[in-house]
């Protein structure tokens, strides 16, 4: 049985990961968590009593505790999913996310060279990095052009990962995960704000009450939305690859969608029908109706200083040479979000 240590194990993709490997391996699996006065474990209570699955404290930006945790397991198998991973926040707080998305990685490769030379390790890019595009769609071979303190961060780290994979023959890949949403998704993010909202609209219709509209940026901003479950088995795939000649991989749809497509067919699939519907203004002053009543409006605070109009990833290389392909469509991702927010909102 081997070990397979996972840091951001609370999170969606972590969580995610250790459901897909305690299902499909025998390995033992190690989740590193940060010691918090208030814990949560929301996304792994089903795991917490599997004799396979375990708890560490783990500060992935405290280069010491990191140390001492490789040392003392020896995992067989690193994936790194800590992460500042809300990009809004990331000119408010850049310091912040430097280190926990550059120096974190740094300290662990560190770690790994130094006393588990064996592990393969994974980290988790972002399709952020790639920023101001020059290419459509964005494959493995696009310059890394990142337009915020997050996706800075996340090139930094991916320079580290090649530098210790070149300089001492280390197994380390990177995944540039182009956006991946899901039920676990956390509520910062603007998928799971949308239905969140749409289920929170939808019982202020059935109660008849005054209905609070769902405020929103820049709605033309265009991306690539994967159900983040069909991710975690491409990064598995990652991990075991040839050790000789391990590589990198994007991960994506290869569709692109704008937040203004996911909002109307998140308001279809509650029930609010495209067809009775409609967009009413311009620019700021645009709003999303349903006849008197207005559902979305645009606040232009949620304007990133910065703005990444366009994400549209290419995941050529990882179906044809890891043999991965995603499983569900933007329309069954957008129903799957809506159906579970509703039903929690409506039948709490």
């Amino acid at each position: 049985m081997k070990k397979i240590l996972i840091t951001g194990v609370t999170g969606q993709d972590g969580s995610l990961m250790a459901d897909y490997l305690l299902k499909n391996t025998e390995h033992s699996i190690i989740g590193g968590v940060r010691r918090l006065s208030v814990k949560n474990h929301i996304n792994i209570e089903h795991l917490l009593e599997n004799p396979r699955f375990f708890l560490i404290d783990l500060d992935v930006t405290d280069s010491q505790n990191v140390d001492k945790v490789v040392e003392e397991h020896k995992p067989d198998y690193f994936i790194n999913f800590a992460a500042n991973s809300f990009v809004g926040c990331s000119w408010d707080m850049p310091h912040n996310h430097m280190q926990t998305n550059c120096m974190a990685v740094l300290n662990q490769l560190e770690s790994i060279r130094r006393h588990a030379p064996h592990c393969r390790y994974y980290n988790a890019g972002s399709s952020e990095e790639f920023g101001d595009v020059v290419t459509v769609p964005q494959n493995e071979e696009h310059p890394l052009r990142p337009r915020s303190p997050y996706g800075a961060s996340k090139c930094a780290a991916r320079h580290l990962v090649k530098v210790y994979r070149d300089s001492y023959d280390l197994y380390a890949v990177q995944g540039w995960l182009f956006n991946h949403e899901g039920v676990r998704r956390g509520e910062e993010f603007v998928t799971r704000k949308i239905t969140k909202n749409v289920a929170r609209i939808l019982k202020e219709f059935e109660q008849g009450k005054e209905i609070t509209p769902l405020e929103l940026g820049n709605l033309d901003a265009k991306r690539d939305w994967s159900d983040a479950e069909d991710f975690v088995s491409g990064i598995w795939r990652m991990l075991n690859q040839d050790r000789e000649k391990p590589k990198d991989y994007v991960l994506s749809s290869n569709e692109t969608h704008t937040i203004r497509e996911f909002v109307v067919e998140a308001f279809n699939f509650a029930g609010f029908h495209r067809s009775i519907c409609e967009w009413r203004g311009e620019g700021l002053d645009e709003k999303y109706f349903h006849g008197k009543d207005c559902f979305v409006r645009i606040n232009k605070d949620f304007y990133r200083p910065a703005e990444v109009d366009l994400l549209w990833g290419d995941s050529t290389k990882a179906r044809e040479e890891l043999g991965w392909t995603p499983k569900s469509s933007f329309i069954q991702l957008v129903k799957k979000m809506v159906d579970r927010d509703t039903a929690s909102v409506m039948y709490p």
